[in-house]
């Protein structure tokens, strides 16, 4: 079983899907990344070599950021954002949508679930 970037690939998937299971790296990367080191995309996980496998180690180490790194940037990103009282830093604050998209109906997935407000008896 291949491990990379502290990741166990699965062993039945084509190289370019299984380094898809790394955070950070898309079909396009993965895609990249096998023909910078001459491995056939079509090769499934568990028929890499060791020379292989350490190449495809030592390209991603290099040269991207993924996992706990990119993740880190990323929150750190966010927390700037909030830290300078951008709009967008205050909509990931409250938890709304922070691209523009409309709020009246819809957004659920960042919104949550619906919160019933009960009517009043007189």
């Amino acid at each position: 079983m291949a491990r990379i970037a502290g990741v166990d690939l699965p062993k039945n998937k084509r190289v370019i899907i299984g380094l898809t299971y790394i955070y950070g790296i898309g079909k396009n990367t993965a895609q990249v990344i096998c023909d910078k080191c001459k491995v056939d995309v079509n090769t499934r996980v568990k028929d890499l070599t060791d020379d292989a496998v350490s190449e495809i180690r030592k390209l991603i180490q290099s040269d991207y950021k993924v996992e706990g790194a990119l993740k880190t940037e990323i929150n750190m990103n966010i927390k700037r954002l909030m830290d300078i009282s951008s709009v967008r830093g205050y909509r990931h604050h409250r938890g709304l949508p922070v691209h523009g998209q409309r709020t009246k109906t819809n957004a659920r997935t960042r919104k949550g679930r619906k919160r019933l407000v009960g009517g009043k008896k007189k």
